[in-house]
């Protein structure tokens, strides 16, 4: 292995500018995630099981391109505007309008059919839309950060201010729409005909714009904030781009790597648990908690205070323990919270005992999950490091160039596969009479710590290389 004279850092305003990105992406995909289909199943009256093939489809669709996109990115010449850079601005356009337009479908769901084929098909059509743009920006601009940042120390700052972004967008993301249902009258009601769910239509899609609108700024900022320039010193013959045979091998190249291998392992059990309660979370405080009007800024008390709260703890506190010390500690936070929520079903709680557990366990959850950030950038970017080592011909801007792409694409298809499956299995179960029942809910919440639970065992195996690091 070539070193380069000097690894590259984020600094100043190309930090900013590359961690603001992570604000406008994550303030539009919370909201998908979390309000998608509780718009479509509670208020458009579209039946869960088309609802949760349509976010499927929109996971799915999104695994296969970020392999495909990942070596596309890997393989291009440089040109003027870089190598990476000029993807976030053809994807941009598509991504904005899906974003928007998924929130004004054309066609409700009758009252008395669920199974509403022109409604299914529209939102499908959207989530597809947003798969392909969205799946394009979001796996350049996480493939920039390797060759961006090739420093232990610089890749926890990004990490650092990229989980501060996420946490903003997060609150942000869940505030608004949590706002809307505390003026409704009646939020266990809110179906398009009824009173309550004339306000969703009305207050939903303007929040859609205006997130969309915050990426689209966000995004642009980014493209002008990433310095491509050192492209420019590579050789033509290393530019070149590989055969198709070759692009096939570079696809399997992250996943023969035993190391980012377990890595993928725990991202994908972590993608299972953080959709669930993206989907469960207001189905979960309507049907379990019954909570009304005001009630609802207690969520957003708890979502605000346990994210910053823990965050504080595991950058100022919790500093001398390793990487995956931490991870593992945080994790293991996160599977007792999520099986607190087994409590939920002694009918005896008192709501203000309710409210304390509530408070413990989804404060626990949401701490620890927004604080993944800052162990999983770091180590990711650290074993795609590691793997570019292992070519003694290339120097490691050309080498991590090679794979950054591939490797992060991998990462993208298996998270975008756990979410998918957890989707529709998620679809399929509150089907129904389940769609609204606090057993099901609950059950289904609780969850998320097995699925904790099992990464833990795949992060016991990853050790990484202190030289690197």
């Amino acid at each position: 292995m070539v070193e380069d004279a000097s690894p590259r850092e984020l600094l100043g305003f190309r930090l900013f500018g590359y961690s603001i990105g992570d604000f406008g992406i994550s303030l539009v995909n919370i909201l998908f995630g979390t309000f998608v289909f509780q718009f479509y199943v509670y208020t458009i009256n579209l039946n869960s099981i088309l609802v949760s093939i349509g976010i499927s489809m929109q996971l799915i669709i999104g695994a296969f391109f970020s392999i495909i996109f990942g070596v596309i990115v890997d393989n291009k010449t440089p040109g003027k505007l870089g190598k990476r850079r000029p993807f976030l601005l053809f994807a941009l356009p598509l991504w904005v309008l899906a974003n928007i337009l998924i929130w004004f479908p054309p066609w409700y769901a009758p009252q008395a059919d669920s199974f509403f084929w022109p409604t299914a098909i529209y939102l499908w059509s959207m989530t597809i839309l947003q798969a392909i743009s969205g799946t394009l920006i979001f796996n350049v601009y996480l493939s920039m950060l390797p060759e961006q940042s090739q420093t232990q120390k610089n890749r926890k700052v990004v990490a650092s201010n990229r989980a501060i972004f996420s946490i903003i967008a997060s609150i942000l993301a869940l505030m608004l729409p949590l706002i809307v249902q505390s003026i409704l009258a009646d939020p266990e009601n809110v179906k398009w005909w009824q009173p309550s769910g004339e306000l969703v239509l009305l207050y939903i899609p303007m929040i859609g714009i205006t997130f969309a609108i915050f990426g689209l700024i966000t995004i642009i900022f980014t493209f002008f904030s990433v310095d491509e320039k050192f492209h420019n010193n590579t050789s033509i013959d290393e530019k070149n781009k590989i055969s198709i045979v070759s692009t096939i091998q570079q696809i399997a190249v992250p996943i023969k790597d035993k190391k980012f291998r377990s890595f993928l392992g725990v991202r994908f059990l972590h993608s299972i648990s953080g959709i669930t309660l993206g989907i469960l979370i207001f189905p979960f405080l309507v049907n379990v908690l019954k909570f009304k009007e005001s009630e609802f800024f207690i969520y957003i008390i708890v979502s605000i205070f346990s994210k910053f709260t823990w965050y504080f703890i595991w950058r100022k506190i919790l500093t001398k323990r390793s990487l995956i010390t931490k991870y593992f500690i945080c994790i293991g936070l996160a599977t007792i919270g999520s099986l607190l929520e087994l409590l939920f079903l002694l009918e005896f709680l008192s709501f203000g005992l309710k409210i304390f557990i509530f408070i413990l366990s989804i404060g626990t959850i949401l701490g620890s999950m927004y604080a993944f950030p800052l162990f999983a950038i770091p180590i990711g970017a650290t074993l795609v490091h590691e793997a570019s080592h292992k070519d003694n011909k290339l120097n490691s801007s050309i080498a991590i160039s090679k794979l950054s792409g591939a490797y992060y694409g991998s990462l993208t298809f298996f998270t975008s596969i756990g979410q998918a499956l957890s989707s529709i299995i998620l679809g399929f179960i509150l089907s129904g009479p389940n769609e609204n029942s606090p057993i099901i809910i609950t059950f289904l919440l609780s969850s998320m710590g097995i699925f904790y639970l099992i990464s833990l065992l795949f992060l016991k195996t990853i050790k990484l290389n202190e030289e690197l690091s």
